[in-house]
């Protein structure tokens, strides 16, 4: 599949367009100039006709101690009771909240005053357990009703929850119970998928047991596959602390500035960052992202394929869709299990009309499709699909198009969003009754943000011309800081090369020198992009040199790859002579298995090589640039003459 293609545009369709949340670029341009006339003004508009306050707030935005900002400050809320609650007042307590598919197929749909009264449930047993307001729970869980349940539990009482993707280490856990302090774990016996029973609880009983993990009090257990498991004096059964308890349980109404939830993710720099979000700014930007990105209707079925373990599966699995009182999949199992048909065949099954997944899940189905006929998507009836929607990294032209003709039929809108875990919400992205789309190209952005594209030194760049992506003014669902180190979150976003003025995306962007539209161009920093996951070179490294008796050295660089956008290329020093031929070969396989239980197997490298030493300039700095390009096998352009062994060149392009 080539980008080559021209660019096409793509007009929203008439009768999408007509009935939209935001009808016509008119209506866009109108939000826009609303927001430009009157920040403050604007955004408490949106979240006095939005969110259900308890005490409706007086300051919308308070910059005293920026970069620390704070929205809505002396409002209070509750996220549960917005997300539960108030559809059952408004009676809609009938409706079905969630559809959940098991990996198995099984199905069951869970109303809204089912899911309110399970949340009331576990939340009065986390009461029991003495958990209060401002405390840290660690969610270990995959894909399920429970999950999000255990999350609303977590926000009914105004504890933190901090959700761990189920496919992390041991090792990962521990370092995210310990930077939380969490007092309790909530986690599964098992996981179930593509047919295959994995670990949850044994990996968390692995993360207590060294000791550094004193704060957990209680590990509750939920029963999914009823596999075999140690026990702990501390561990309970969540059906056991559930049904002891009544289902009602009156809301602890809480700051908007309040915690609702840390979420971890990398950094250029060492062990990941605690990103905590706040309530009020946080479920605004959900609600309304949710309401005007994918233009929710009451009759819509929403799907995000994404998992709960990541923020796509927050803001638009357990709190915008909820927020809005929608009816949401939530998916167990893999895109390729019983075969490559399973998300086709569900979108049939359940008559989704709005389906938003990763670009790598749809390049791996393109693949699956074009190699097996039984498996393309023009075998299933996909015709409830009305919008579609992209996520975790930038959707190349070809994907798009596929996408386009073949899932949605060459008549849904493709909103590629582009946001971060940082951000809360979606920050730069097309609106499908609205915008004009152009395939690989996230457009304009949402209502409201002030992105630009400046230099090194915070000054704009010309439209056509690349540079590094910035959010000039502070908006309601962004980061609040990195738990228990401020500095860093000052240092990380609010670098002092902007003053301290702008938010710094990470990225690299270019706006198109016609119609403004961005496209991202990529991380500018050491942060690989893959499939959709944030992956730190450096929290890679340090990994493989921990490997104390093998490793000496090692450096992690990205390169382009076909299916998941990105590759992991580590280049190795070893302790000894540079292996070869099967020698490599399993010494490469024991680096990505230590790598898998260090940090979990989505960052095991795809290619290892090793040399005797790696390329470095005369003070010493890994020469990253030139591994780059020795990692995507380009002809090496760029002067050596520095280098101490020109050899290693050679060597470190052996691929094992």
């Amino acid at each position: 599949m080539s980008d080559s293609t021209s660019v096409k545009q793509y007009l929203p369709p008439a009768d999408l367009a007509r009935d939209a949340h935001v009808s016509g670029m008119a209506s866009y341009q109108a939000l826009c100039a609303e927001a430009e006339a009157d920040y403050a003004g604007y955004w408490a508009r949106l979240a006095r006709e939005m969110v259900a306050w308890k005490t409706p707030f007086t300051r919308t935005l308070d910059e005293s101690n920026a970069p620390f900002f704070k929205w809505f400050e002396d409002g209070t809320l509750n996220a549960s009771y917005n997300c539960l609650d108030r559809q059952v007042e408004a009676g809609l307590g009938d409706k079905v909240a969630i559809i959940f598919e098991a990996d198995g197929g099984q199905v069951t749909k869970v109303t809204y005053s089912e899911l309110l009264s399970r949340t009331c449930q576990l939340a009065n047993a986390l009461k029991s357990r003495g958990i209060k307001k401002g405390d840290r729970v660690v969610i270990y869980m995959s894909m399920s009703v429970e999950g999000v349940v255990a999350m609303q539990a977590c926000a009914r009482i105004g504890a933190t929850h901090s959700v761990v993707f189920g496919g992390f280490s041991a090792q990962s856990l521990q370092d995210r119970i310990k930077d939380t302090g969490a007092v309790l774990v909530i986690t599964a016996d098992e996981q179930l998928r593509g047919g295959k029973a994995l670990p949850l609880k044994a990996i968390v009983d692995d993360a207590l047991a060294s000791g550094q993990c004193d704060s957990v009090k209680d590990v509750i257990v939920y029963r999914r596959t009823g596999g075999k498991i140690a026990w702990n004096p501390r561990d309970l059964w969540l059906h056991e602390v559930m049904e002891a308890q009544p289902a009602t349980c009156e809301p602890e109404w809480v700051g908007a500035e309040h915690p609702l939830f840390l979420l971890y993710t990398s950094g250029s720099t060492g062990k990941p960052k605690g990103v905590q979000h706040s309530t009020g700014g946080y479920l605004l930007h959900a609600m309304l992202t949710t309401k005007w990105t994918f233009d929710l209707k009451p009759n819509d079925v929403f799907w995000c394929t994404a998992d709960i373990g990541w923020v796509t599966g927050h803001t638009y699995i357990a709190y915008g869709p909820l927020a809005l009182g929608a009816t949401e999949i939530v998916f167990e199992g893999v895109p390729t299990y019983p075969d490559a048909g399973r998300f086709w065949k569900m979108i049939q099954d359940h008559k989704v009309s709005i389906f938003y997944t990763a670009p790598t899940a749809i390049r791996s189905l393109i693949k699956a499709a074009e190699s097996n006929e039984a498996v393309h998507p023009r075998k299933y009836d996909l015709s409830s699909l009305r919008i579609l929607g992209s996520v975790g990294e930038p959707i190349n032209p070809a994907a798009w198009e596929w996408y386009h003709e073949h899932i949605g039929g060459s008549r849904c809108p493709i909103v590629d969003t582009f946001w971060q875990t940082e951000t809360g919400g979606h920050m730069i992205t097309p609106l499908p009754g609205a915008t004009t789309l152009v395939p690989g190209s996230c457009t304009l952005p949402f209502p409201g943000i002030m992105a630009a594209v400046v230099d090194e030194t915070g000054k704009d760049v010309p439209w056509g011309q690349g540079g590094i992506l910035v959010v000039k003014k502070p908006w309601p669902s962004m980061i609040r800081t990195i738990w228990g180190d401020p500095e860093r979150f000052k240092k990380s976003y609010y670098p002092d090369d902007f003053k301290g003025k702008y938010y710094l995306a990470g990225d690299g962007a270019i706006r198109d020198a016609k119609t403004g539209y961005f496209t991202i161009t990529g991380r500018i920093d050491d942060v690989l992009n893959v499939s959709g996951h944030r992956m730190g070179t450096m929290e890679i490294e340090s990994a493989l040199v921990s490997c104390t008796e093998l490793v000496a050295e090692a450096a992690v660089v990205g390169r382009p790859d076909d299916t998941t956008g990105e590759a992991i290329c580590a280049f190795v020093v070893l302790k000894r002579p540079r292996p070869t031929g099967d020698e490599a070969k399993a010494i490469a396989k024991q680096l990505r298995d230590w790598v898998g239980k260090e940090i979990g197997p989505i960052a095991k490298p795809k290619d290892i090589r090793f040399g005797e030493n790696l390329p470095k300039t005369r003070s010493g700095k890994i020469m990253r640039r030139l591994l780059r390009s020795l990692a995507k096998g380009e002809a090496i352009t760029q002067d050596t003459s520095t280098l101490e062994n020109p050899a290693i060149l050679d060597q470190l392009g052996d691929n094992h």
